[in-house]
């Protein structure tokens, strides 16, 4: 196969050439594209964690500015009904990886059983002919497979432990950064290749505890972020499980961790702390401390108490994801902007999208794991000259079980039969499907406790373009809401006997997804 794409190369060069003999003027973007065109484009999946639509300039965000992605976007596709299938960190790698809901693939919780045996696109892609490569977070119990080049990415937000074959290393630099310049390097160490390449590059941001680098300190001032509208939720209606919930800006975020606050005795909370800023350099401390001092001595001033404690932490909070967000998208600028002068950007599709969405206050939460829509949809982007209409969206359902699909196919491809996903090539080059899937399937399954882990019931459920589905077996507890009406979700629709013949649709569909793709019955 890799005689066959170096062949393919020479024939588009040979037109390209042919082209200049009966058009000596021809423009250098003709040019290109005759050049381009023939082979496998080069792929490079940008992979950011817990990034929120909401956080997103393209997707409406009332928070923060997000050009370099947004470039994306005004460049390519975006996709606005596009959703996890388990909404936390592993599982969501390892569905991206094998096109499985997590069920099937084994990695149903951020614990073990990633079954590495099965087919993923990494392997099948290099098999193919590509270079792989996977930059920066795991998070799987395995080491990659199927890539030619890796480099994991330990350790938080500044100073990363990055791990190679056989090799571990201390980087010293925000981490972001030092995984822009990772890609950067692999990308300029293979420039004279005739073989085309997909790059997973895989950031540690937008993670928790949201840790801002020095070129970003300044921005986004607390206090100026607007609410959301359930902020204060009451969780009237829903599961008693949602009210368990250990993840409320009211009372689950750590002083010190989360809010940069000193210390005031929360054990292994303060010690995390403690060694999170004990990675830092001199200059990098100094550089901390000098950010948090004055809003921190106006915080010990004013003592806010009940509700404007709540309001202050949300603010404290959203202005330090939002830092991260910041230093994400100028990476994506980075890279960018690279392909475009290596003269890659007309044969290289470029996606953009996170592990899963996550709350910024919605329900009067941070964190994801819930089907609720702020960890539910994730943003998906993709930029591909020539193919991809600039501009455009598409509002078909889509899950992160169609990315390795919608990779094989790029890539020229079968995909496996036993893929639950499906490309979305045809979507992303405006082909419109009628036979695109009425629903999507989520089933969340970590069982823990406290205020680390979040209390977060298993349950699972589905949605349509309108409605949705879910259960909650601990409490054999169902939800539905329209989402037409009431995209807060917090109007329960179950027992409105108005609502009977649409239970009566929904359940039966539900319950054939959940033994297709699901856990245990009795779970």
């Amino acid at each position: 196969m890799r005689a066959v794409i170096v062949t393919k190369r020479i024939a588009s060069l040979v037109r390209a050439w042919l082209l200049l003999s009966v058009w000596p003027g021809a423009p250098a973007a003709v040019l290109a594209g005759a050049a381009s065109r023939e082979g496998p484009p080069n792929i490079v999946l940008i992979y950011a964690d817990d990034h929120a639509q909401r956080a997103v300039g393209c997707y409406g965000s009332p928070l923060v500015a997000t050009p370099n992605i947004d470039r994306l976007a005004a460049e390519g596709v975006r996709f606005t009904q596009s959703f996890v299938a388990n909404s936390i960190c592993a599982p969501a790698r390892a569905t991206v990886l094998t096109g499985l809901h997590s069920a099937a693939n084994g990695q149903t919780t951020n614990g073990g059983g990633f079954d590495d045996g099965l087919p993923t696109w990494p392997k099948l892609l290099g098999a193919a002919g590509y270079e792989t490569a996977m930059i920066g977070k795991w998070h799987l119990p395995t080491d990659p497979s199927g890539f030619d080049h890796w480099v994991i990415a330990r350790g938080g937000y500044y100073n990363p432990d990055l791990v190679r074959p056989g090799s571990r290393e201390r980087a010293t630099g925000y981490t972001t950064e030092v995984l822009t310049d990772e890609a950067l390097s692999w990308l300029e160490g293979r420039a004279d290749s005739e073989e085309p390449f997909v790059l997973w590059w895989s950031h540690a941001a937008v993670h928790r505890t949201w840790m801002p680098g020095p070129s970003w300190h300044g921005l986004h001032a607390e206090g100026a972020h607007p609410e959301p509208a359930t902020l204060f939720d009451d969780y009237s209606g829903r599961s008693p499980a949602a009210a368990a919930a250990q993840m409320r800006i009211a009372e689950d975020l750590f002083r010190a961790y989360d809010l940069k606050l000193p210390p005031t005795g929360e054990g292994v909370l303060d010690a995390r702390a403690a060694a999170m800023l004990e990675r830092l350099t001199g200059d990098q401390r100094r550089a901390w401390e000098e950010a948090y001092a004055a809003p921190n001595a106006a915080f010990a001033a004013e003592r806010p108490e009940g509700d404007d404690l709540v309001r202050w932490k949300y603010q404290r909070y959203v202005a330090d994801y939002l830092r991260c967000v910041s230093a994400l998208d100028d990476a994506v600028g980075r890279l960018v902007d690279w392909l475009d002068e290596a003269g890659l950007a007309e044969d290289t599709v470029v996606i953009y999208t996170s592990d899963q969405g996550f709350f910024l206050g919605e329900h009067g939460w941070y964190d994801k794991r819930w089907m609720y829509e702020p960890s539910f949809a994730t943003p998906l982007i993709v930029r591909w000259p020539g193919r991809a209409e600039a501009g455009t969206t598409c509002s078909e359902l889509v899950q992160n079980i169609d990315l390795a699909p919608t990779l094989l196919a790029l890539g020229g491809v079968d995909v496996p039969g036993s893929m639950h996903g499906v490309s979305l090539r045809p979507l992303i080059e405006g082909v419109h499907l009628f036979t695109w899937r009425r629903e999507v399937y989520y089933e969340y399954f970590q069982r823990d406790s406290g205020r680390l882990s979040h209390t977060v019931a298993p349950h699972y459920g589905l949605r349509t373009q309108r409605h949705k589905l879910l259960h909650v077996p601990d409490h054999d507890f169902w939800e539905l809401y329209d989402l037409h009406l009431d995209l807060d979700e917090t109007t329960n629709l179950y027992a409105d006997p108005a609502h009977a013949a649409l239970v009566a649709t929904l359940a039966p569909r539900l319950a054939t997804l959940r033994e297709r793709y699901g856990g245990p019955a009795d779970r």
